[in-house]
């Protein structure tokens, strides 16, 4: 039975007895992240770069994942810090940050995500991070640079490649491997032996810097439960869309599977 963690960094506490599990939100209201609160995620990835949502809405979603239980994160759609800075003071307990290909990169997006010395994120405190000025402010600073959680997506061969330096950086938490994305970059497919041993080598990375190392697997659960007994420390499964749609077309399938054969 999950415990429910209500700190980014939380989500990968090492007493935790099961694999952080999460899904993406694309739908923009708040009755997916209930029902994905009510299945049993540990955490939702709030999707501003694939899907049609503004920081208001985030805003929202990210209210109601954290007063479900649920760890909020939210993935960006740029890797300014204006951007970042507004996703984090809206009470955002981690951000994911798609195509990070350098060590120069990440250590940009790092920087934006911790308050100085540790980086260049302004101080919010009267935002919802910070109770809107009830929190008291030492508190605010500490969680922030402590508890949020600053994940780069590795998307291309040059990012795999630079997975070491990138995990050495103080203000990287973990990376998240898009297999789609990288093997889009190669021609290739998310199965093939050239792209697993890329996502291998990540793996690797990543545990030798002490730190964790994210994949997502559609709705294929099989893959993902074999992918964390070979080394992967936390998954994302479906999106509230797509299972939407594939329940959907199930039910219409089925029935019309059951009228042919009533007719026959």
């Amino acid at each position: 039975m999950r415990t429910p963690r209500r700190t980014g960094a939380g989500l990968f506490a090492p007493d935790r007895d099961t694999t952080p599990l999460g899904t993406w939100l694309k739908i923009a209201s708040g009755e997916p992240v209930e029902i994905m609160a009510f299945a049993g995620f540990d955490f939702v990835v709030i999707d501003m770069e694939h899907a049609p949502l503004d920081l208001q809405t985030a805003y929202r979603l990210i209210n109601s994942a954290a007063a479900l239980g649920m760890v909020p994160l939210v993935r960006v759609p740029d890797t300014t810090a204006s951007t970042i800075q507004k996703i984090l003071d809206a009470g955002a307990m981690g951000i994911l940050v798609p195509h990070v290909d350098t060590v120069q990169q990440a250590a940009a997006v790092g920087q934006a995500c911790r308050f100085p010395p540790h980086g260049v994120r302004g101080a919010g405190g009267t935002s919802r991070a910070g109770a809107w000025g009830l929190r008291p402010n030492a508190d605010y600073l500490a969680t922030g640079n402590d508890d949020v959680l600053c994940i780069p997506q590795l998307e291309s061969v040059d990012a795999i490649k630079a997975a070491p330096e990138i995990l050495a950086l103080d203000s990287i938490d973990a990376v998240f491997v898009g297999a789609a994305d990288l093997s889009m970059s190669m021609g290739s497919t998310p199965a093939s032996p050239d792209v697993l041993e890329l996502i291998g080598s990540a793996l690797d990375a990543a545990h030798a810097a002490g730190k964790r190392c994210g994949l997502a697997f559609g709705g294929v659960p099989e893959r993902a439960a074999r992918a964390v007994r070979d080394g992967c420390d936390f998954v994302l499964l479906g999106n509230d869309t797509s299972m939407l749609a594939e329940a959907a077309r199930g039910l219409v399938t089925a029935f019309r599977d059951a009228e042919f054969r009533e007719a026959e």
